[in-house]
């Protein structure tokens, strides 16, 4: 696809809903709706709050309830969207959200919003905080719809599912074949990409390295760093804990559930019955966090490499140097 057909592609997806791209706010970027392609800054590096928003809320009502009338009505949205411009780290971050989501048990809220999104992904280059090479988080090979790779004066677009070639057969006036030299051209740019990564991290035996310094005064040094106040959580694209509280009315008889995002750097997080803490220090809740991240549960590690913690903690903790100080490295 030509780089000037982009702007009439992105305006004929509307179709599939409405849509979202990257657009500079400030400092930083966020998913917002767009009507058109010039409105979305498709050279950033990340978002602040990753593309999960659309499918983990924030906080949100699962459904209202009335004992009296006995009555129960879930909350369910049937709206579609486009994400425009998803980097392959958020993708495969996607994936392990859905092995947790969609896998055994499927949630009915995640799934509907899943099923309703066609995701667009969109090259990227590193900046000095990226580190998804060293997770093989760098390159998409699947979990989106349709991929675009920005060369020259065009992109290579690659089909990744049912949906994305029906998009692509629709739209197909936007579309070329490829040639040879666009192949060429191809690997030149994913071989110059591949050398712009800088900040590395040895993942192989990181699981057993974290487990090794359980008793490790890293924890306590970054601890006393650290505010406790949850920003890593709520910019990280794999957190996924929650929290469901039955708001009650006055009445005692009626009211509505709500689910909202938790964050395991809060106190609260470890709280149950009676008072009880199981994670009560700082310490015990950072170290928890970062074997959380270097878990290999869903058969994937569970950071992407996308470096939004680092980048937005505000006591400048640095992911990458934390887990170089467990492997002895530093």
């Amino acid at each position: 696809m030509t780089s000037e057909s982009l702007d009439a592609f992105v305006n004929n997806l509307e179709t599939y809903g409405k849509i979202y791209g990257p657009v500079k706010t400030g400092e930083s970027c966020s998913f917002q709706e767009i009507s058109q392609s010039k409105e979305m800054a498709l050279n950033y590096s990340r978002t602040m709050i990753p593309p999960k928003k659309f499918f983990l809320k924030l906080k949100e009502r699962m459904f209202i309830f009335d004992e009296r009338e006995c009555e129960y009505e879930e909350t369910l949205e049937d709206g579609k969207i486009v994400v425009f411009g998803i980097h392959p780290c958020d993708i495969y971050a996607l994936k392990l959200m859905d092995k947790i989501y969609l896998d055994k048990n499927p949630d009915k809220y995640y799934q509907m919003r899943r099923e309703n999104a066609t995701l667009i992904g969109y090259s990227c280059h590193p900046d000095e905080y990226c580190f998804c090479q060293s997770q093989g988080t760098n390159y998409a090979v699947d979990g989106f719809d349709l991929f675009l790779h920005e060369l020259k004066d065009k992109f290579l677009v690659r089909i990744g599912s049912e949906k994305g070639n029906k998009i692509a057969s629709e739209n197909s006036k936007f579309f070329m074949d490829v040639e040879s030299s666009d192949i060429q051209e191809f690997r030149e740019a994913e071989g110059k990409r591949e050398k712009e990564f800088t900040l590395k991290l040895a993942i192989n035996g990181l699981t057993d390295m974290l487990a090794l310094s359980y008793e490790s005064d890293v924890w306590k040094e970054y601890a006393d760093k650290c505010f406790g106040c949850g920003s890593c959580n709520l910019v990280c694209p794999t957190c996924r804990c929650y929290d469901v509280v039955d708001n009650v009315n006055m009445d005692l008889k009626s009211g509505e559930r709500q689910r909202m995002l938790n964050s395991c750097m809060l106190k609260k997080h470890g709280l149950v019955y009676g008072g009880k803490n199981f994670r009560p220090t700082r310490v015990e809740r950072l170290r928890n966090r970062f074997n959380c991240k270097g878990s290999l549960r869903e058969d994937m590690m569970n950071c992407v490499g996308c470096g939004r913690c680092t980048v937005y903690c505000p006591s400048k903790i640095d992911y990458v140097e934390v887990l170089r100080r467990v492997r002895g490295e530093l």
